[in-house]
């Protein structure tokens, strides 16, 4: 009998170390699951029997996560500022700075921005040469001449 008496802590205990995860992480990744915790908490502080707590916990944290994140995570995205770089790669740029990758050196102006840029093929590009970019990598532009 004391054995049935630990179930509504251990319920408790899941739920906690769930919250606290969620909190730490902030990823919408277990608060799902402790949904489920604290149905199987309520269902076992009423006394039902264990095969139904856990039955419950599975089939709440399932509906939780398949009904409510695609919402939660539109929401929590709701704000975040996206930007236009994923657009460069495939447009045609000017250099404005002889582009010599051993000297760390070279610049291109794409769409109205200077970007520092280097080349892909490793070779020299004068200044005023047209090139197309090929992809970006941290805040450099790799590049090769337009042909």
């Amino acid at each position: 009998m004391a054995a049935a008496g630990m179930i509504p802590i251990i319920w408790l205990v899941i739920l906690a170390v769930l919250v606290v995860i969620e909190i730490i992480t902030l990823g919408l990744t277990t608060i799902w699951f402790a949904g489920g915790a604290l149905a199987a908490l309520v269902v076992s502080l009423a006394g039902g029997p264990l095969w139904l707590q856990i039955l419950l916990f599975l089939a709440v944290s399932i509906v939780l996560l398949v009904f409510t994140r695609p919402l939660a995570v539109r929401y929590m995205n709701k704000n975040q500022q996206k930007t236009n770089v994923d657009s460069i790669p495939g447009k045609t740029g000017v250099v404005v700075q002889t582009i010599d990758n051993l000297q760390a050196a070279g610049q291109v102006m794409v769409d109205g921005a200077v970007w520092t840029a280097k080349s892909k093929t490793g070779d020299t590009i004068e200044e005023g040469k047209v090139v197309k970019v090929l992809a970006v990598e941290g805040v450099k532009l790799i590049v090769e001449v337009e042909k």
